[in-house]
């Protein structure tokens, strides 16, 4: 089965795990340090809750279709790669305490999309997941993609639960997408 995803950034993760609990008429299927996601049946729908700054207003900060194998996840990659989009392919990852296989587009307003599957839960948010910019943007550098703390984007530690903006005044999400981050995550 497959079913989009809708991760959002909220200011108050207990509240709006409270009020999406009662709007889907079901609890969490992960709760970590900060993050909370929900596998709603009906609609299909993988919802997301990444904690963000406090007293900000909710944004959305990426979004994506779950897949359940590699081979949906190498399909898609093969299918836009030939439309001609810019994929950028992350295997063997660990995001949003677990560990996949996951091709990443933007869409027209460069709104981030992934494609991913799950292939095991983790007990790491996903420091050590390797997100680098898109084409045509910045790239990472090696120790970036080994895991240290990056200031691509606009942000310190890029992608990792422990993300900074640069910029005083200015949320992570908002840095990275001023930036043009491809994972605005």
């Amino acid at each position: 089965m497959s079913r989009v995803q809708l991760a959002l950034r909220v200011s108050d993760l207990e509240g709006s795990i409270r009020f999406y609990s009662q709007l889907f008429g079901v609890e969490p299927a992960k709760r970590r340090p900060g993050y909370a996601n929900f596998a709603v049946t009906e609609p299909p729908l993988k919802l997301v809750l990444l904690e963000g700054e406090a007293d900000r207003p909710t944004v959305m900060d990426h979004l994506g279709v779950e897949v359940e194998t590699t081979d949906e996840v190498n399909d898609a990659t093969a299918r836009l790669s030939e439309l001609g989009l810019i994929t950028q392919v992350e295997d063997d990852t660990t995001c949003c305490y677990a560990r996949q296989d996951k091709v990443w587009v933007q869409g027209p307003g460069r709104e981030p999309w992934e494609v991913y599957t799950v292939k095991e839960d983790s007990q790491d948010f996903g420091t050590n997941g390797i997100i680098a910019a898109m084409p045509g943007q910045a790239t990472s550098t090696a120790g970036e993609q080994a895991g240290e703390a990056s200031t691509c984007c606009g942000v310190s530690a890029c992608c990792s639960h422990d993300e900074a903006p640069t910029e005083a005044g200015v949320t992570a999400t908002e840095a990275k997408t001023a930036a043009g981050c491809g994972c605005v995550a």
